[in-house]
């Protein structure tokens, strides 16, 4: 085990748990290229170290939600119904099909960027927090599942994103959003460490750094959250827009490079 390697991951889950949880992301989705440039995660065993970092950080937010009673439950249950189905392949497709990790960025900023822009345009007046049909929810969560598996950022991270454009409220969402994270990484880290016992390369995750990395974003997603009530949501709209377009550009940027 690299100590100083862990440490560094722990530090980076910290800040970035921080800075995402108000806005609905797990911070695995600016966690995974800082596994891949900074500390050298290879590739596909970066995408269920990164489903672990999820599983273990996403508690302490999750707590602090559902004490302030935030849940939505019919929300929730369309979202995990359409997103465990839709990780499950989504890792399969990951190892079997999509291993190289240029291709691999190339077809998350496919995604990011274009949810990054959608959320950025102004809603229309009376569109904050509008009611979208379960059936349309639960058919983008099991192909939000499906990105979430092949790249290791959970569903949930671009979900939000989508229907927070959509004119869903930010407050309503992020909760729902982040328990799909957390369960749909769970079954995500499962399915990798089954598909591991068969499959050649490093395909199992990194557990030391996973478990590192999920541990400062306990406590990043513990004060994210705490900030969440006390930020603007028009503020909170553009930095998730922001959030995901930058994403988006660094993936290609590391691609083309």
């Amino acid at each position: 085990m690299d100590w100083q390697r862990d440490l560094t991951g722990l530090l980076a889950g910290v800040v970035l748990a921080a800075l995402t949880t108000p806005v609905g992301v797990s911070g695995a989705v600016f966690l995974l290229p800082f596994q891949l440039s900074v500390l050298h995660v290879p590739s596909p065993r970066v995408t269920p170290t990164n489903l672990l970092y999820n599983v273990v950080s996403g508690p302490g937010a999750l707590v602090r939600f559902r004490r302030r009673g935030q849940f939505d439950r019919p929300l929730t249950l369309q979202l995990l119904s359409g997103s465990v189905p839709g990780v499950v392949l989504g890792a399969l497709v990951r190892v079997h099909v999509a291993p190289d990790p240029d291709v691999f960025r190339l077809l998350a900023a496919a995604v990011l960027v274009p949810v990054g822009l959608f959320i950025l345009r102004r809603p229309a007046p009376g569109s904050i927090d509008r009611r979208v049909r379960a059936r349309t929810v639960v058919g983008l969560a099991f192909m939000v599942g499906i990105v979430g598996g092949v790249y290791g950022i959970g569903g949930g991270s671009v979900l939000g994103p989508i229907l927070v454009g959509a004119g869903m409220s930010m407050a309503r969402v992020a909760p729902a959003a982040l328990l799909s994270t957390w369960v749909t990484s769970l079954a995500g880290v499962a399915t990798y460490a089954v598909v591991s016992m068969e499959a050649t390369g490093p395909v199992s995750p990194d557990w030391s750094l996973g478990i590192a990395t999920g541990l400062g974003g306990l406590v990043g997603g513990w004060v994210g959250a705490w900030l969440q009530p006390r930020l603007p949501e028009r503020l909170l709209r553009t930095l998730l827009g922001l959030f995901a377009v930058t994403l988006g550009a660094l993936y290609v940027a590391q691609s083309l490079g």
